[in-house]
């Protein structure tokens, strides 16, 4: 055998390693996929939570409301705004 077959060889050999290593690694691709996946959905619930305590919030300051309107009080509204002059925008 020549010294060139036997690189060859090698190569191959190590070819042939360097395949069944990376086709090992489609467990640890797939776990990273889940954990993007993962880290977008605790996000997007972040953001949710967010959204749903700003509305919980809101119910809290109408709450007062209730019980005025339970008494029999008119409902306070947007305050008017102040005519300057009979001045139109437009």
């Amino acid at each position: 055998m020549s010294i060139k077959c036997k690189i060859c060889k090698a190569i191959d050999w190590v070819k042939s390693l360097w395949g069944k290593f990376w086709g090992l690694t489609t467990v640890d691709e797939k776990a990273i996929e889940v954990a993007k996946e993962i880290k977008s959905r605790a996000k997007t619930v972040k953001k949710e939570l967010g959204d749903v305590g700003s509305a919980i919030k809101e119910v809290g300051n109408q709450l007062g409301d209730v019980g005025s309107a339970a008494a029999g009080k008119k409902r306070r509204g947007r305050p008017r705004k102040k005519n300057n002059g009979g001045a139109k925008k437009g």
